[in-house]
């Protein structure tokens, strides 16, 4: 009887260079056949004339609203407020204006349950505009 060897198979491989040439001559053909359209410039559109006896429309410039989270309390634009001083402060704040900015810097060894009660403050009076802040 004869038996037949195989020989040991060879692992084949799938050479990525010239693939990886193709796809970097195809994208520089495409960046510099790509021709970008205006679409403004094809808008018709007409727009009514200002009205010249309209008074200026005023600029409404507002402060940021600072609101320190430490470990002992709170601050608000540097002064140090109780939580119920600070809910009583956050109030008349929304009844100004609930667009109002409010940055609210959390001190490094600030306990977090206190960032959660100062958002909380702010939600329950309707401000949305937060940013918060580590120091």
């Amino acid at each position: 009887m004869r038996r037949s060897r195989r020989k040991p198979e060879e692992e084949t491989r799938l050479d990525m260079t010239p693939m990886i040439d193709c796809v970097f001559q195809l994208l520089i053909f495409f960046l510099f056949t790509i021709k970008f359209e205006d679409v403004l410039a094809h808008l018709d559109v007409s727009r009514p004339s200002p009205d010249p006896n309209a008074p200026p429309p005023e600029e409404k410039i507002e402060e940021m609203v600072t609101i320190g989270v430490f470990t002992d309390g709170f601050t608000l634009n540097e002064r140090p407020m109780t939580p119920a001083t600070l809910d009583r402060m956050l109030s008349r704040l929304a009844r100004y204006s609930k667009t109002q900015t409010i940055l609210i810097k959390c001190a490094p060894d600030s306990p977090h349950e206190r960032l959660i009660q100062a958002l909380d403050l702010c939600s329950k009076n309707g401000l949305t505009n937060l940013n918060v802040l580590s120091m």
